[in-house]
């Protein structure tokens, strides 16, 4: 079994730079930086505004079945557990409710803003450890003086936690049911794991780094790939940089792997004995069918050819078609999720294969390029404060080449791993919230590297010169400011949040007036727990059908109406009558449509029977409400 590294950790240039005043203030402080950024933040979790979407509800159906032991409802394609069971957690320690089981989900995403906390400060200590590592001459090989760095550990550890809350600020809100703020978490425990490996040598956390890698897979099966990425990265480092025999590397190799089967490996064994093929999670191949190959998303046929794309498409069980025109479809096939449709859309979706095309993925790539670039754009904090340091005087080191003078690959592996993720997510598509990880991890990698300037003199001898530390100590001041602002920035949105929640008179910020006052008025239409119904229009359907969750009901039946109003889909209609008779024969109790900002003209024949839910956009047709 390996040791750890018997090369001390020479550390002349943090020891000098934390003899200055502003590094001393930065470490006293950070404690308190760090309270108050998580007392901030829980502020969101209490009044960031409501942003349930269908995905959101697909993830809390999950929950449920994971309360309930449901484990055949747990096993989806498309969604991972890792997130519900999250969820399925903070359920039961808070005895939520339908009726506030929202309120407790944006504690729990908290819960993950803190994960995410440690899970940077972690990262940055790994690449500041590596840093110094490497900086120490090996023995037989010349090195000029050490390159003096200008960012130190506790100045990265609050440049990463400030990126960490503008995040949260966007894409990362607490406010979003949704998987990515955990998997950036996981993401950066493991490559943190990994980078400590380097500097240390130790095997725990080769397995560590599996571990996290397997908790990763489990949220997204996005990380799937990335694992293997991460491996080659672990295998591929210790032998070209730190010239480690195939002897130690292949058992550390191998222990991370095993710790990351040990995790994944059940989940993928029940996918893929659900799918009768091996499978780790269809995700990547459906959206790259139908964002890159062309092909239909929604209620795809055996017979819309015209609509498959450049996929090979031999659909299993394909929706059940009730009626050709309008569109009409049924869902009882399923018994779970809320509306099955989109709960699990691998099931309804399977044998789709996607073929991959030089031609078609390039205006596709080009596109993502251009999201990136966007992102970079909406988020130029950290860019211009980089930009700024480098006008002063700083400089990258980006000397990768090992035996050479001043060699520090430090910065290799985390960068290539960020620009994997940008990469990977380039080819099928880009949201800002999958690449957050990527520019974290690639940008406070960048600023590691920064060093200060070399005065060409006899005072070059001292790393702690008189230019050196005045560049430190701004570059720290400003970082400082940065961070500062940054909560700042969340402290007043929180406030301002809870001042419009007071005007409006609301409980929080996760409730939504909509949606649940349209679910408490289906009762008086004779809808209760556990009846079907059925639904008209996206934005009822799709959007957020969160008013069924509330509800207790399930959406079995659609018309599938993706973007005409649904007053003029109705009026419009040439057998709408055949097409509701057709909803009432699969014994739904009512339809309901979100008629929008449309005036409703009471005396119109086609809408008379409709009943505005409580005061809200979303209207019913009663069709069999005896019906038990």
């Amino acid at each position: 079994m390996e040791g750890p590294s018997q090369v001390r950790l020479g550390e002349p240039r943090e020891t000098i730079s934390e003899a200055s005043p502003i590094h001393t203030l930065l470490r006293r402080l950070f404690p308190f930086y760090c309270a108050l950024t998580a007392l901030v933040t829980f502020g969101y979790a209490l009044y960031d505004g409501y942003q349930i979407d269908g995905d959101a509800v697909a993830y809390m159906d999950i929950a449920d079945y994971i309360r309930a032991h449901q484990w055949a409802g747990v096993v989806n394609g498309y969604w991972h557990p890792m997130y519900p069971a999250f969820l399925a957690v903070g359920h039961v320690v808070f005895r939520a409710t339908l009726a506030n089981e929202l309120h407790a989900y944006y504690v729990v995403n908290f819960v993950i803003f803190l994960l995410e906390m440690a899970a940077v400060v972690c990262f940055t200590d790994a690449i500041v450890r590596l840093r110094e590592m490497l900086s120490t001459p090996t023995p037989g090989v010349s090195a000029s003086e050490p390159a003096g760095y200008l960012v130190d550990r506790t100045a990265l550890r609050y440049l990463g936690l400030a990126l960490l809350v503008i995040a949260s600020q966007r894409e990362l809100s607490l406010g979003k049911v949704r998987p990515d703020a955990l998997l950036q978490a996981f993401l950066l425990f493991a490559i943190a794991a990994l980078l400590t490996h380097f500097s240390t040598g130790l095997l725990r956390y080769a397995a560590l780094m599996g571990a996290a890698l397997g908790c990763a897979y489990l949220t997204k099966s996005f990380a799937f790939v990335f694992a293997l990425l991460c491996i080659f990265a672990f295998a591929v480092f210790r032998w070209f940089w730190q010239k480690q025999s195939l002897r130690r590397i292949i058992p550390a190799a191998l222990i991370a792997f095993a710790c990351f089967a040990v995790l994944a490996g059940p989940y993928v064994a029940a996918l893929s004995h659900q799918k009768g093929r091996l499978d780790f999670g269809d995700s990547g191949s459906l959206n790259y069918a139908w964002l890159v190959g062309g092909t239909e998303k929604m209620h795809l046929q055996p017979y819309m050819t015209s609509q498959f794309g450049s996929s090979e498409v031999h659909l299993k069980h394909p929706e059940k078609e009730l009626l050709h025109s309008p569109l009409i479809l049924g869902y009882d096939e399923m018994p779970y999720g809320t509306y099955p449709d989109w709960f699990d859309t691998t099931h309804w979706n399977d044998q789709i294969k996607p073929h991959f095309r030089l031609r078609q993925d390039i205006p596709r790539v080009v596109r993502d390029c251009v999201l990136g670039v966007r992102y970079l754009f909406n988020h130029p904090e950290g860019l211009v404060l980089f930009a700024l340091l480098t006008v002063l005087g700083a400089r990258p080191l980006l000397s990768w080449k090992p035996g050479t003078p001043r060699a520090n690959a430090f910065w290799v592996v985390p960068v290539v791993l960020g620009a994997a993720i940008w990469g990977i997510y380039a080819i099928v598509n880009t949201e800002e919230r999958y690449v957050t990880v990527a520019y974290m991890s690639i940008l406070l990698t960048l600023f590691a590297t920064l060093c200060a300037p070399h005065p060409h003199s006899a005072t070059s001898l001292h790393p702690a010169s008189a230019a050196a530390a005045d560049i430190r100590a701004t570059a720290s001041a400003l970082i400082l400011l940065l961070a500062v602002l940054a909560a700042g920035e969340s402290l007043r949105t929180v406030l301002e949040d809870r001042r419009q929640l007071s005007i409006a008179d609301s409980p929080g910020g996760w409730y939504s007036p909509q949606e649940f006052r349209a679910a408490a008025a289906l009762p008086v239409l004779g809808v209760g727990p556990g009846d079907s119904v059925a639904c008209i229009g996206e934005a009822a359907c799709l959007r957020d059908f969160y008013w069924a969750r509330l509800a207790g009901v399930r959406i079995l039946t659609e018309i599938y109406d993706p973007e005409t109003p649904v007053p003029a889909f109705l009026a419009n209609l040439p057998n709408r009558d055949q097409a509701i008779g057709v909803v009432r024969a699969q014994r739904a109790k009512v339809l309901v449509g979100d008629f929008g900002q449309t005036r409703i003209n009471r005396a119109d024949p086609v809408l008379k029977d409709w009943q505005q839910l409580s005061n809200t956009t979303l209207y019913a047709l009663p069709l069999n409400p005896k019906v038990q």
